[in-house]
């Protein structure tokens, strides 16, 4: 499969009533002097002396903070590239974030202040959870979003046609979890969730297919609540159902202790975890001797993305550190709505989407994209990650 054209560059929260209501009157205020095209300071199409804003909710704070910088930094850095290049529409790009912190009233006060800045297309959402009620923010102001990380099914059974996915959804990533189970000869499977939109969606989707056309068992099923540090009734109730693969779909942060007191309880089988769970902190959390026989479903990472490596020094330049999960699908959002724009000629977001849904061989880092009717990618890309000295590597491309 074709891989983009990766240029190097030169060198060179939880809100209260009182915090949305204060942040509404921000937005009506900002619209007013902003318009609706994303020029800051004119409401004129033609002037073209303002920068174009693109918006990014990400978790900056919360159990989840480790992602945001990965995300923000993989957006500007394909945000300097272009500007490098004259822009788009001879303007340049500006990146706004804000911290959803993954958490949903957090991530509706962080949309309606990309709103305010007169952002006019979303490029972030790791959280699917803390991303499905920002979607009537942005409707309503006709943003399109490009999603570059969240992937719940809710996010697209909402059928709105301002939102695009550019990551594999939550039915895809359960196909690859099957296929790999299936592949592994696995006989009892136990699937685990933590209640979330995005993690009760991947574990109820994999449950289904479990059983089916020669899959292994299911072992049986559990969830348990995010944010606790003692998950021994969960261990317990899931050790008497005797499996020898569990797969948990939640976060790193729950997903190592349940590692951790899953082998203390003296669990000899293996993991598989879904890809909120794909990042060192995992390893750190369960400890290094634990990260023997886990495995991942997830999309592309730099490290596992074959002629990355030029696009990898690009980025350790710019911000002197490696790029972690979500970097190079949030490099990606950034281009595909930068070339929904040049296409569109105008900020314009009904423009956008149609522009967005006219797109056909655009390369990406996953491959050439056309979106599906439903807005998300014909194929998932999803592999098999394996823990190596502590970080996930390739495992299985599934092909």
């Amino acid at each position: 499969m074709k891989r983009p054209t990766i240029p190097v560059l030169p060198p060179t929260a939880r809100t209260t009533s009182r915090v949305v209501a204060l942040t509404s009157l921000l937005t009506v205020a900002a619209l007013s002097t902003t318009g609706c095209n994303g020029l800051v300071g004119s409401s004129s199409e033609g002037d073209n002396k303002g920068a174009i804003v693109l918006g990014m909710d990400i978790p900056m704070s919360g159990s989840s903070a480790d992602i945001g910088p990965y995300m923000k930094n993989g957006a500007q850095l394909a945000i300097d590239e272009i500007n490098a290049k004259g822009g788009v529409l001879g303007r340049k790009l500006k990146l706004q974030a804000e911290d959803d912190a993954c958490d949903p009233k957090t991530a509706v006060a962080a949309a309606n202040k990309l709103v305010a800045a007169g952002a006019v297309v979303s490029v972030g959402g790791y959280c699917s959870g803390a991303t499905l009620p920002t979607l009537p923010v942005f409707g309503k102001q006709k943003i399109p979003m490009i999603i570059p990380a969240a992937n719940s099914n809710e996010l697209v059974a909402q059928q709105q046609d301002h939102v695009f996915l550019i990551n594999g959804t939550g039915s895809q990533q359960a196909d690859a979890a099957v296929k790999w189970l299936t592949k592994e000869g696995v006989k009892k499977v136990a699937v685990m969730d933590d209640n979330t939109s995005y993690s009760k969606d991947i574990a109820d989707l994999t449950s289904v297919k479990l059983g089916v056309g020669g899959a292994p068992a299911k072992a049986g099923e559990d969830s348990v609540n995010p944010g606790e540090s003692d998950y021994s009734p969960n261990v317990t109730s899931v050790l008497k159902s005797n499996p020898d693969y569990i797969y948990w779909t939640g976060y790193y942060q729950e997903g190592g202790l349940l590692i951790r007191q899953f082998r203390q309880a003296g669990y000899k089988g293996k993991f598989l975890v879904g890809d909120g769970s794909v990042d060192a902190k995992l390893v750190e959390i369960a400890g290094a001797a634990n990260g023997k026989d886990v495995y991942a479903t997830m999309t592309q990472t730099p490290e596992t993305t074959p002629g990355a490596e030029s696009w990898i020094a690009s980025y350790k330049k710019k911000f002197g550190s490696e790029p972690g999960p979500y970097s190079t699908q949030s490099y990606d959002a950034v281009r595909v709505a930068a070339e929904a724009i040049k296409k569109a000629g105008s900020t314009d977001g009904d423009k956008i989407i149609k522009a967005l849904e006219g797109l056909d061989g655009f390369d990406i880092f996953s491959g050439p994209l056309k979106f599906t009717d439903e807005h998300t990618l014909s194929n998932g890309g999803f592999v098999i990650l394996g823990v190596r000295n502590g970080k996930f590597v390739l495992q299985d491309s599934l092909k």
